[in-house]
């Protein structure tokens, strides 16, 4: 009993009522042309030309709920008056990309986009006349409910309350029986409010919330930027996971030969200092993107900065054995920028698990094909978990992800008894 009076006694129930009070009200200035019809025909019968009138009035509204204003103004007043998380309708548009980025969405075929338009159009309209019709009911019959009320309690000092209406009459004859009918037509009133905010409350998201439409706009916006921040989390795990092996390498070289080789050591400070200055770059972007700031252009690293990433290489005490054959450095654009980052992951690989045996660098460039590997002598600490350096097990995937939406192929294991072996084979043409 109790719980079935709690509606009635919270204040979004009148809120609620006032709200569909206000569609009604909202629709009284297109009354005197749904009265147009009627007056032109005026010799039909009373019954047809309400009629007329109804349809040509409910014509009107529904006409007024095409408009994507009417809309907007709808969502919002439903959502602080009915306390709804409505999303506002604007409309979704395609996220510009920053520059360097990848791929931008691609668009939904026009004929699947009218389609959508044409089925979601019918909603606002709905709507709108929903709430025009719950409005009225409980302006009037909400009105006539507490004009009952307050009009038989003033019987009680005659000891009879009687009230006549179109043609319905009701009399108590005793002064508590007004009271008694009085509460019930309060109670009744508070229920009506109730019954008319529910039904509000269950459609506005049905024929307010996100069309169809919306709902795989916003979808694939989430989906382009959850691609996104893998995107950035695989460039910063390259770029930052490269500079911090490479500079704890140089390091350690450096602090052995500081006394005898004062050159040396000057030569691999100096690459520590330019690998941490290019992966601050990367670090400035990736978080400039991640807070959704203005970001300036994409650091890009390609096969043209290879000779450097291997000097950086060479300064950590590694011993590299590049094969560059074709015409690699010619290569361009994301291919040339996915070869780089492959190229750095996989010799990130061989600093951190190989024995200090000579690095095998191949790239070879045809007319067809791209194709990369990394060949490096792995000792008792590789690849078994026992290395120097703690890995995080998302650089092969994240490699081989990379790989794959460009459509290649890639091998990495064991290569012999004593050798780990990465191999990638990147097509030039992308297939249709």
């Amino acid at each position: 009993m109790i719980r079935g009076l709690r509606p009635l006694l919270r204040g979004s129930t009148y809120t609620g009522a006032l709200f569909a009070s206000c569609g009604a009200l909202a629709s009284l200035p297109l009354l005197p042309f749904a009265l147009l019809p009627a007056l032109m025909w005026r010799s039909a019968p009373e019954g047809l030309q309400l009629l007329l009138v109804l349809l040509a009035w409910a014509a009107l509204i529904g006409l007024i709920g095409q408009a994507g204003t009417t809309r907007r103004v709808l969502v919002v007043s439903a959502r602080r008056l009915l306390k709804l998380p409505l999303p506002d309708p604007a409309a979704v548009r395609r996220p510009a990309g920053p520059p360097g980025t990848g791929p931008t969405r691609p668009a939904a075929p026009a004929a699947a986009q009218t389609g959508r338009a044409g089925a979601d159009r019918w909603r606002t309209p709905l709507w709108l006349l929903l709430h025009v019709a719950l409005g009225w009911t409980v302006a009037l019959v909400g009105g006539l409910l507490l004009l009952i009320a307050l009009t038989l309690p003033g019987g009680w000092f005659r000891g009879e309350a009687r009230i006549d209406l179109l043609g319905w009459s009701l009399r108590a004859e005793d002064g508590w029986q007004s009271w008694a009918v009085a509460l019930g037509c309060l109670l009744l009133a508070a229920a009506l409010c109730a019954a008319v905010t529910t039904a509000l409350r269950w459609s506005a998201p049905r024929l307010l919330g996100p069309s169809s439409a919306e709902r795989l706009a916003l979808a694939a916006e989430r989906e382009l930027r959850l691609a996104e921040r893998n995107r950035l989390a695989h460039e910063l795990h390259d770029s930052i996971g490269h500079t911090l092996t490479a500079a704890t390498i140089q390091a350690a070289v450096a602090g052995e030969v500081l006394s005898a080789d004062p050159v040396a050591a000057r030569a691999a400070m100096r690459s520590i200092e330019e690998s941490a200055r290019a992966a601050l770059e990367d670090l400035d972007y990736v978080l400039g993107v991640l807070r959704e700031e203005e970001a300036g252009t994409a650091p890009t690293r390609s096969l043209v900065d290879l000779p450097a990433l291997l000097d950086r290489l060479r300064h950590a005490g590694a011993v590299v054995e590049p094969e560059l054959s074709g015409e690699w450095a010619q290569v361009q654009g994301t291919l040339s920028r996915a070869a780089y980052r492959i190229l750095q992951e996989g010799l990130t690989n061989a600093l951190r698990h190989g024995d200090g045996g000579p690095i095998e660098v191949r790239v070879a460039a045809s007319a067809d094909a791209l194709e990369l590997g990394v060949v490096n002598r792995v000792g008792a600490g590789g690849r078994d978990g026992r290395g120097a350096f703690p890995t995080s097990g998302h650089g092969l995937p994240g490699l081989t992800e990379r790989v794959r939406l460009l459509h290649g192929e890639v091998e990495a294991g064991p290569h012999g008894p004593r050798h780990w072996r990465l191999a990638v084979r990147l097509p030039v043409r992308l297939p249709a």
